[in-house]
This record gives C-alpha cells, structure tokens and sequence, in this order.
C-alpha cells in the first residue's frame, strides 16, 4: 500500500472521530487563547524596540525572538485548528508546507528558551566579560542561526517528499503535522524520531548543566537562603515555563511513535492530539508574555510609560476638543 493511500485512509479516519467525539468544539477556547496571545505579544515587542536600552540586552533580544516565534506557532495553529474545524480541503503540498514552518516556529521558540537559560549562566559565571562575550551584534547573528537550525529539518523533509512523490495534487480534509511527518517517509520515519529525541535531550541535559552550575556558583552567596527569595522564584517561574514548552514535544514525539501502532485505538490518537493541540502546546505561550512582562522589571516599567504617555496623548486630544467646541459656540453666539 502506497503513502498516499495510508495517508488519506489515516486522514479519514481521524476526520470520522473528530466527528463522533464533536472534537471541533475545542477550536472554541484555542480562539480565545491566541487571541488574547496574540494581543498581548505586541505589546511586550513594542516596549523592548522602543526602548534603545532594551534591544541592546541580549536577555530582551532573546524574549523577543521567543515572542516573535509563538505569535507564529500561534497564527499557524490557530489556522489549522480552524481550517480542520469546518473540514476545509487543503492541498497536500500548501499543508506540508504549513507543517514544515509549524515545526520550524516550536523549535525555534525551544532553542531560543534554552539560549537564554545559557546567557543567563554566562551573565552570572563571567559578569565582567558578559558584553564582550554577547554584544548585540553577535546575538542577532546567533538568533539568525537558531532559526536556520530550525527550519533545516523540517524543510527538508517536504524537499524530500516532493521529490519522492512528484508534484502532490490531492487534497485533505486535515492537516496534521503528526500524520504529516509520520508519512513523509514512510520507510525512514526512525530519523525523525531520532531527530526530536536527541534535540529535546540535548536541550534539556544543557539547561540542567546551567542550572546547577548556576546553583554551585552562588549558593555560598545568600541568595537562596529565603523561602521566597527573588532566586528561587525566577528559577520557579522560568522552570515550569520551560516544563510548558517541552512537554507537549514530548507528546508529540510520543504520537510520532504510536502513529503506526495497530494496538492503539484510532479514538486515543485523536484524543491525544487534540489536547496536545489545543491546550498543551498553548499553554506556555499564554504565560509567557505576563511572565516575561511581570519577571522583568524594565519592561513592566517601559510599559507602564507607554501607557502613560498613550493616556496623557489621548487626554490632551480630548483637551484640544473640548477648547475647540467651546470656542466654536463661543463664535457662534
């Protein structure tokens, strides 16, 4: 049996669970997340490339960069969901391509995460030569680099389909980046798993190493002693967001494996990518922007005057208005 013919068998049978279980309903509360990601993400950007002090900090760069890489997942997913919601037929190519920038935005948004684990560490290890070692110049070419690393893989998966498979006309009812990757090479899939499972591995082995090394080097200087020390809270708060932006590629690395599984029923496939879809895989992207925002003291303070400023310029307007009006029915009198 062809790749084609798996991959619409597969695509129809998801079709008729997404029907019976009414899975489309969660389109729902993954619209109102993104929106309110995608309102929010602006904001934080404007404040850090507004600000000359804030786009020449490396941590700031970083925070933008991971923005900039959710807003992208996000509009990307939320299409998706929507397009797979009303059952719209997409052609096989626009999705594999919509799966390949998909999976370039997730990882580059988890190695940007991982970097700034990194610039931390370098920040405290080497205070005195951190600038030398991050200028601003060299992190934009570094950033540059986390987004080719990203988008070469998944790239070339969809060069090699097409060459494997000619020019794809067909259409689909769904796109799925599981069922997309898990059929781009139906006899090779064993790379894309090895490919997710040491990035994640390696990734995470380079973020413990920072931490305890960071952990080693300042324990003698007080700053954990307290229950609610700022240490302690900011290693809290940035280690469940980096828990959130890893966990559901573990779920679907998982979904990877189980994707020609004969013992797995069809209904838990589903059930599972849904949830990992829908709610996972935007979980930490809604709490990034307040945690950066709130974690962050000179970005929570370049906000507020710009608030400040958007108020005072809006009432002087009003201002301006009213004077106008009352000298125009002055005139009139």
């Amino acid at each position: 049996m062809t790749s084609s013919v798996l991959i619409s068998n597969r695509t129809q049978e998801f079709v008729e669970c997404l029907r019976r279980w009414h899975l489309e309903l969660f389109f729902i509360p993954t619209t109102v997340v993104t929106l309110a990601t995608l309102l929010a993400n602006p904001v934080l950007l404007a404040c850090i490339f507004l600000s000359r002090a804030l786009r020449q900090e490396t941590r700031y760069l970083l925070v933008a960069n991971t923005l900039t890489a959710d807003m992208l997942f996000l509009v990307l997913n939320l299409s998706t969901v929507i397009c797979n919601a009303v059952r719209a037929q997409i052609p096989w190519l626009l999705c594999e391509v919509i799966t390949a920038f998909t999976v370039t935005a997730y990882c580059c948004a988890i190695l940007t995460v991982t970097f700034m684990v990194v610039d931390t560490f370098a920040a405290v290890r080497w205070p005195l030569h951190y600038h030398d070692i991050l200028p601003p110049a060299r992190t934009h070419r570094i950033l540059v680099g986390l987004w080719v690393v990203a988008a070469i893989y998944p790239f070339t998966l969809v060069i090699l389909m097409v060459d494997e498979r000619g020019n794809p006309h067909g259409d689909v009812s769904v796109c799925l980046a599981v069922i997309s990757l898990g059929f781009i090479l139906i006899k090779d899939t064993m790379w894309i798993h090895i490919y997710f499972f040491v990035a994640a591995f390696l990734c995470t082995v380079l973020i413990l190493y920072c931490y305890i090394r960071l952990y080693m080097v300042t324990r003698t200087q007080g700053i954990w002693h307290s229950r609610f020390s700022r240490a302690r809270v900011t290693l809290l708060a940035h280690g469940l967001l980096l828990l959130l932006y890893f966990a559901p590629g573990f779920v679907f690395t998982m979904e990877l494996l189980l994707v020609h599984r004969e013992d797995i029923s069809q209904d838990v496939r589903v059930w599972v990518n849904t949830v990992n879809m829908c709610v996972f895989m935007l979980l930490p992207r809604a709490f990034a922007p307040y945690l950066y925002g709130l974690r962050y003291r000179e970005i929570s303070d370049t906000l507020m005057q710009l608030l400040c400023c958007c108020w005072q310029m809006t009432h002087m307007k009003r201002l301006s208005l009213q004077r106008l009006n009352h000298k125009v029915k002055n005139n009139l009198r």
